[in-house]
């Protein structure tokens, strides 16, 4: 019973955390035009949009520069049977693409956005 106890106070504990960023989801070319304001967007409205960045780093003037990099991957199998008379046959294919988005943020030395570039590439 107190077994039973336990595991259920730390299911209860485990569904009340949530987590520290939000999703990556977002980084999309629309979504970086729409949230991305040169002057005007904080390093704290980044964070809410994008999430945490994948890399941090200064550039020659102390300025804070940060990297989101997001891959996606996606496949797809398709086959086909017919038959002729006596004859069978099969006709199998696999299809897979890939998706990549790359955004580069700097900021001022108030936490301000000065400067974005993003790339992103399909193949």
């Amino acid at each position: 019973m107190k077994l039973f106890l336990l595991l259920a106070a730390c299911s209860v504990c485990v569904g009340c955390v949530s987590p520290a960023t939000a999703p990556n989801s977002s980084l999309t070319h629309g979504q970086v035009q729409l949230t991305l304001v040169k002057g005007v967007t904080t390093q704290m409205q980044v964070i809410e949009t994008f999430g945490s960045p994948n890399v941090t780093s200064l550039d020659a003037e102390g300025h804070e520069v940060w990297t989101y990099q997001r891959h996606a991957t996606s496949s797809r199998g398709s086959s086909a049977y017919g038959t002729l008379i006596l004859a069978g046959g099969s006709v199998g294919g696999f299809e897979q693409s890939s998706k990549a988005m790359t955004l580069i943020i700097k900021f001022n030395s108030k936490k301000v956005v000065s400067d974005f570039n993003s790339l992103y590439s399909s193949f």
